[in-house]
């Protein structure tokens, strides 16, 4: 089993790039980019190509939420669509309450983490 790599939620938001997608029926969900976990949004996220969807989780036992690769059914709260693949890779972010952010130098240190594991998720793939 592969280990799962952590990364700060900053590193999610700079590489990935999550976008409001046009036919989002909800446009004040996870700061304008999440999809709803039913009806017409459940269905758009389900459509989309899947190297380019996550779940925002909740695990319940803290205050921080997560965001995983892929289509998660458990403590869901929402979808993400990202204009670049995760190629699923053992990668999550947590979210923490509260204001904490990388630093540049920190943020392009991570960066250079995940693109290694994004590498060797593809050529798995």
């Amino acid at each position: 089993m592969q280990k799962t790599t952590v990364f700060h939620e900053d590193v999610f938001y700079e590489y990935f790039r999550p976008f409001r997608h046009p036919l989002a029926r909800f446009g004040d969900l996870w700061g304008g980019h999440g999809l709803e976990t039913y009806g017409d949004d459940l269905q758009l996220a389900f459509k989309y190509d899947s190297d380019y969807v996550w779940t925002v989780v909740d695990c319940g036992e803290s205050s921080n939420e997560w965001i995983i690769p892929g289509f998660h059914r458990v403590n869901r709260i929402c979808f993400l669509l990202t204009e670049v693949a995760h190629f699923d890779a053992p990668i999550e972010f947590r979210i923490e309450r509260g204001p904490h952010s990388l630093t540049p130098i920190g943020l392009a240190r991570r960066i250079t983490t995940l693109k290694r594991i994004l590498s060797e998720a593809k050529a798995k793939d």
